[in-house]
């Protein structure tokens, strides 16, 4: 009788099945890595490239990519919902809600305007969704800054509404304390390590003085040069300096652990940044201190977790559609 035991079978034989399972492309659902090798195998070519020469303009437009995909996914799924413009009198998007007004960066969606053209020449046509555009454009500006290169699954189909009311209620706040932020990731089907993981993002790009006031003026859990020096970048009046900016860490334009080891320094610039480590044994200061000792971990960690992310609920098969504007539904 045949063994059904794998350790039965030829040395080469084992070797050839590991090899072939771990190069299959990896998939989620109907959401494939390898979703447009046939529509369009220039499609993901096309948006590196983009992407790569907007960062050598400016670096800082890596991380609003990466924000605008955050703020896409963890209102109800990663489908384009925050790319859609308002039309007054009839339609009310994400793009004013509190979380995004002001954060999400003008050049950014001008950006992804750009690089949906550039897409959809390449493909003689409309094929590659904006919800995967936003996705690819956050993976090629990780690795573009020196972070990781992760494979990401595609196939997300565009929303044909918004809602500025989840948009409001359902992004983490930088005000939030740890409880809070949980709270929030868990309903999202994130864990601990997944709000410890993404939150490394901000190792890149920087933050208005209206998001780091608060805790410059009012937080224990922060070192005093360092708060010193905001109250320098911001005054504590509200409406005085509200634009002004400061890094997320500093090296606000390189994909590394920086933003950890600051942690660790009561040197977070967001209150939500500071709450992941308070020195007291938790797991959240575990996984900090972990990540900021052991760069080539939170590297994988935030690839797995960025995957993770960048697959709830995605819309896929005949639901919602793909736009030939990212900006607004098709008609």
């Amino acid at each position: 009788m045949a063994s059904n035991n794998i350790n039965a079978l030829p040395p080469f034989v084992v070797f050839f099945i590991v090899a072939t399972i771990l190069c299959l492309p990896a998939a989620h659902g109907q959401l494939t890595a390898d979703f447009y090798d046939h529509i369009c195998p220039e499609a993901l070519p096309k948006i590196k490239e983009i992407v790569q020469q907007a960062i050598a303009q400016e670096a800082r437009i890596g991380a609003s990519l990466l924000r605008i995909h955050f703020h896409d996914c963890f209102v109800n799924g990663c489908d384009g919902s925050v790319l859609l413009d308002d039309i007054p009198g009839v339609f009310t998007g994400e793009k004013t809600a509190r979380p995004n007004f002001q954060s999400l960066r003008p050049q950014a969606f001008a950006l992804i305007d750009q690089i949906k053209a550039a897409v959809d020449e390449v493909c003689y046509g409309t094929v590659v969704s904006c919800a995967d555009i936003l996705a690819v454009a956050a993976r090629d500006s990780i690795d573009i800054l020196g972070g990781s290169c992760y494979e990401v699954l595609l196939g997300r189909r565009d929303a044909k509404t918004a809602s500025l009311n989840d948009a409001n209620n359902d992004i983490p706040s930088p005000f939030s304390d740890l409880s809070q932020l949980l709270q929030n990731f868990k309903q999202h089907g994130l864990t601990l390590k997944d709000l410890v993981v993404l939150s490394g993002g901000h190792t890149i790009g920087l933050a208005r003085c209206t998001v780091f006031r608060n805790r410059t003026y009012n937080d224990n859990n922060i070192d005093q040069n360092f708060a010193a020096h905001l109250k320098g970048i911001c005054p504590q009046t509200v409406g005085v300096g509200d634009n002004n900016t400061a890094p997320l860490d500093f090296t606000p334009t390189q994909v590394d652990t920086n933003y950890y080891k600051i942690l660790l320094e009561k040197k977070g610039l967001l209150h939500s940044d500071q709450e992941l480590f308070k020195g007291d044994g938790s797991e959240s200061s575990d996984l900090v201190q972990y990540f900021a000792n052991n760069p080539d971990k939170f590297a994988e960690a935030f690839a797995v977790s960025m995957i993770k992310m960048g697959n709830l609920e995605p819309l896929t098969g005949d639901k919602g559609e793909i736009r030939k504007n990212c900006r607004r539904v098709n008609n």
